[in-house]
């Protein structure tokens, strides 16, 4: 889910209220709120870090990462389940997720590690640098007449 799909959405809440009556969708937030995963991000000059609440996740191989210059999108599946026990409420996020997190600058590719401890994805990417040595002369040739 691209947290930028939801810049419209203050207009449209503020319609709804104006129609149903003040703060109308304002009971629904929590459950808007608790249908995605939670993201904070990080940052010094060079590198950025970011975390990701993904409670009972058992297998890190249910987790997609993918890193593209600005962007990165996370996808998998969160599944909780207690044997013996049936749910019969729930308020934590769990089933199938994708987030795509917009990055204040470009990152490495070549440079980005993931873990998983205590319930927290923790992305660590490094800042695409372009320096000297990258640069790639370009050859001019002379067009005879």
């Amino acid at each position: 889910m691209n947290i930028n799909q939801f810049k419209g959405m203050n207009d449209w809440m503020k319609q709804m209220d104006q129609f149903f009556g003040k703060d109308f969708l304002g009971g629904f937030e929590p459950m808007l709120r608790a249908s995605q995963t939670q993201v904070n991000l990080y940052k010094t000059e060079n590198e950025l870090l970011v975390v990701i609440s993904l409670p009972g996740l058992e297998n890190v191989d249910e987790v997609d990462v993918y890193a593209n210059h600005q962007k990165l999108e996370i996808k998998g599946r969160i599944n909780l389940k207690f044997k013996g026990f049936e749910l019969i409420e729930e308020n934590i996020f769990q089933g199938h997720f994708e987030r795509t997190v917009d990055l204040p600058y470009p990152v490495r590719d070549d440079r980005v590690d993931a873990s998983y401890h205590n319930g927290l994805l923790i992305i660590h990417l490094h800042r695409l640098i372009q320096s000297e040595a990258s640069r790639k002369k370009i050859a001019v040739r002379k067009i005879e007449e």
